[in-house]
């Protein structure tokens, strides 16, 4: 099973560069380097070895085996001249991609054998892996309660390009384990692309749903993100998008992509940007949960706009920090720090205290009016975790 999570784990990882990569970044040339491409992909999952590597978890004839499999894939497929490729796939990527589910069905389907990780045996064809698809999906059709077994073949079926099949399996998968983070985002992701790519709708609840249950999960918060890009919130994309800083390597490319895509979705909001600061030294900021009271909710209606402010209890009334989203996100997971500041030295860390104030807007419009929800916290430390926010009053 270890050589099944590693597979899972660099699956994973592909899947995170394939949502980061194209983040904001539509240029007029839509081609990509295919050894560009190739090289970034072997660095990861690399670090991904590495770290398995390190906490034990992966065993060292394992790690072996995959690194130099990993390496063979690379020399063979740098080796030939350089070309391009559309960057949302084709025969080509195809082939360069197959290799990893098609190691994974192996070692799935129960043959027992780590030849596939061999690096002196050739690359299967086509039709080999079509064959192994079909294995496997003849072995759910005989299992069907196995989850990991749908998990796989939504995957398999994904790297093929073959989208609506990918969600029949996911949706099995996700009738079986309807509370797996990481199994919603994989959902919402194949049903987004079998409807040419819209997250709106069904794809949007889902990863709203997986972000909730694991708020750290990356590819959740990058489509959760991409999402509200999609339909012009640009600030909400913004404040998503900022939770995925904390979660990647400081200085890494991810980091510096994530934080290119903050600083635009936060000018396309005119909410002012900054970039952000280096993850090591960043201020964690004021981290919480806002809840609407129980006797409010007939009075509330799923696209109210949501602010939470972070503002100092003594001092100007120019919020230090804001977050925008929907009335439909509560229980809203926030975090406010400094990369959300309205104004240059009016920051979350520059005040011992803080108040987090959330209000339901029913015109849209951050100042309050007659008729908005609100609530605030008491006031806390500007480092404090488990802020609870309940919006329980009318401004009148």
């Amino acid at each position: 099973m270890t050589v099944f999570w590693l597979i899972a784990v660099l699956l994973g990882t592909g899947a995170l560069l394939y949502v980061l990569r194209p983040l904001l970044k539509s240029r007029e040339d839509p081609l990509v380097s295919r050894r560009a491409a190739n090289i970034a992909i072997y660095k990861d999952q690399m670090r991904e070895l590495d770290a398995d590597r390190a906490a034990g978890t992966l065993a060292p004839e394992d790690y072996e085996r995959s690194k130099l499999e990993l390496e063979s894939r690379l020399l063979e497929d740098v080796a030939t001249e350089p070309s391009t490729v559309p960057s949302h796939g084709g025969r080509a990527a195809l082939v360069v991609a197959i290799g990893v589910p098609v190691l994974a069905i192996g070692v799935y389907l129960g043959t027992g054998n780590l030849r596939g990780l061999d690096p002196h045996i050739g690359a299967p064809s086509e039709a080999q892996v079509e064959a192994m698809v079909a294995r496997l999906a003849a072995k759910m059709r005989e299992n069907p309660d196995d989850v990991e077994g749908w998990k796989l073949l939504g995957r398999s079926y994904a790297v093929m390009g073959r989208y609506d099949d990918s969600v029949k399996a996911f949706a099995q998968a996700a009738q079986r384990a309807p509370r797996d983070p990481q199994l919603l985002a994989d959902f919402a992701d194949v049903l987004a692309m079998s409807r040419g790519g819209r997250l709106a709708g069904e794809p949007e609840r889902l990863v709203d749903l997986a972000a909730q249950l694991d708020p750290k999960n990356l590819k959740a918060l990058a489509l959760l993100g991409t999402a509200a890009y999609e339909r012009k919130d640009f600030a909400r994309a913004a404040e998503v998008w900022s939770r995925m800083l904390p979660l990647v390597p400081e200085g890494s490319e991810d980091a510096r992509t994530i934080g290119e895509n903050v600083e635009e979705a936060r000018k396309l909001a005119g909410i002012g940007s900054a970039t952000p600061k280096p993850v090591a030294k960043a201020h964690p900021g004021v981290r919480g949960t806002v809840r609407l009271d129980a006797r409010l909710k007939k009075d509330v209606k799923p696209d109210d706009v949501l602010f939470v402010f972070a503002r100092a209890p003594e001092g100007p009334p120019m919020p230090l920090a804001v977050l925008r989203a929907r009335a439909a996100d509560l229980p809203l997971h926030f975090a406010l720090d400094d990369s959300l500041a309205m104004a240059q030295g009016m920051t979350v860390s520059s005040q011992p205290r803080i108040v987090v104030t959330a209000r339901i807007a029913k015109s849209g419009k951050p100042l309050p009016a007659p008729g908005d929800l609100q609530g605030a916290s008491k006031p806390v430390a500007n480092d404090a975790a488990g802020v609870d926010v309940l919006i329980d009053s009318v401004i009148r």
